[in-house]
């Protein structure tokens, strides 16, 4: 089976992939439990819906401040809506393989894009902070570490890509393997017609790869942007 499927095709050859249609599936999802969330919201909290989105959002900031410093509000405005938009599209993206979808971290192109804006973000802000002189940083310690800085540039995208996709893939890929096995071992055993063990077995299975593995990588994911940015900016 092909690692890309298509499942929209249109009549002058351009196709959409599977993995588009979910992220769109998960964009508009979000996008309509924000505008429900967010109705109505008072100076004062008065109603437990607010009480909560405000705790989230209070929880997300001091995390925040904790790692980039408690004036990084100031400096960077858009740094907590930014992450705490990833850190929610990153979180659903794992989640949404308990519902049957295909989960778009599967995808290196998912996690490149994500790792692309992070990069992107990297160094917009650190020009911002030192102009031109941010690039000096590649000529430290030493100027011969030259070679070695360019190719840690490199390695940043390199492992913000490659770490969420290896991690969901390979849970996913266990948990097909774990399928068909039970399948198996479920037709050996006279009259019975339903694959029961594919109904048990599996479960705690899908807490950890699902929901621990996918949120601790989407966790893992943000902490290393604000490393990445607070370091371009200092």
């Amino acid at each position: 089976m092909k690692y890309t499927q298509w499942i929209i095709t249109f009549a002058n050859g351009f196709r959409i992939s599977e993995t588009v249609v979910t992220s769109w599936i998960i964009m508009a999802g979000i996008i309509i439990a924000a505008l429900l969330l967010t109705r109505n919201l008072k100076p004062v909290p008065t109603t437990k819906r607010q009480i909560m989105l405000e705790y989230v959002v209070g929880s997300l900031r001091d995390l925040v401040k904790g790692n980039m410093g408690n004036d990084i509000e100031k400096r960077m405005p858009n740094i907590l809506p930014y992450l705490g938009s990833l850190l929610l599209f990153f979180a659903c993206s794992n989640l949404i393989g308990l519902l049957g979808f295909k989960s778009p971290t599967t995808d290196v192109d998912t996690t490149l894009a994500w790792a692309l804006m992070t990069v992107f973000l990297i160094y917009y802000e650190g020009m911002r902070a030192k102009g031109l002189g941010y690039w000096k940083g590649l000529l430290e310690p030493i100027p011969i570490m030259l070679p070695l800085n360019i190719v840690s540039e490199f390695a940043t995208p390199i492992s913000l890509t490659f770490r969420p996709f290896g991690n969901i893939l390979g849970g996913t890929v266990i948990m097909g393997l774990l399928y068909q096995l039970l399948g198996f071992i479920s037709t050996l055993i006279p009259n019975v017609s339903i694959p029961f063990l594919q109904l048990v077995i599996p479960v705690p299975l899908h807490l950890y790869f699902d929901l621990f593995a996918g949120c601790l990588q989407a966790f893992i994911f943000i902490m290393l942007t604000m490393v990445f940015v607070s370091n371009a900016v200092e």
